[in-house]
């Protein structure tokens, strides 16, 4: 069992930033994914950012460029940090580990995933 926690979250004005951080028990060291999604009201659960083991790293085109997923060393601590932000960006989100690294084409397909946390608001004022 792998438990995911998520910290950081918090109001920023719009073209600030955040770093959001994941801390990853249990059998973190074994996943061999790490991936962050977020979810508006209504909307659903979208992924964000994902990376896998040996580094290679996913973003969604909304993001690129602006969000950088990075763990440390022994996989205990997840983050994503946030710039430029916008109004846009404005969702709850979720840390989210996998045992086994989907599929590139399925990065950001949910039922990949195997573990979640409890997810952290952010929230953009502009």
């Amino acid at each position: 069992v792998v438990r995911l926690v998520e910290s950081g979250g918090g109001s920023v004005q719009t073209g600030g930033s955040l770093t959001l951080s994941c801390a990853a028990s249990g059998y973190a060291w074994s996943t061999n994914s790490a991936a962050w999604f977020r979810q508006t009201p209504g909307g659903e659960r979208e992924a964000v950012a994902a990376l896998y083991t040996g580094g290679r790293t996913f973003y969604a085109d909304s993001v690129k460029g602006r969000f950088t997923i990075s763990q440390n060393y022994n996989k205990t601590m997840r983050s994503l940090q946030m710039t430029s932000l916008k109004p846009e960006d404005t969702a709850i989100y979720y840390c989210a580990a996998a045992m086994s690294a989907p599929f590139s084409q399925d990065w950001r397909r949910t039922e990949k995933y195997d573990y979640w946390g409890q997810g952290t608001q952010v929230t953009l004022s502009s």
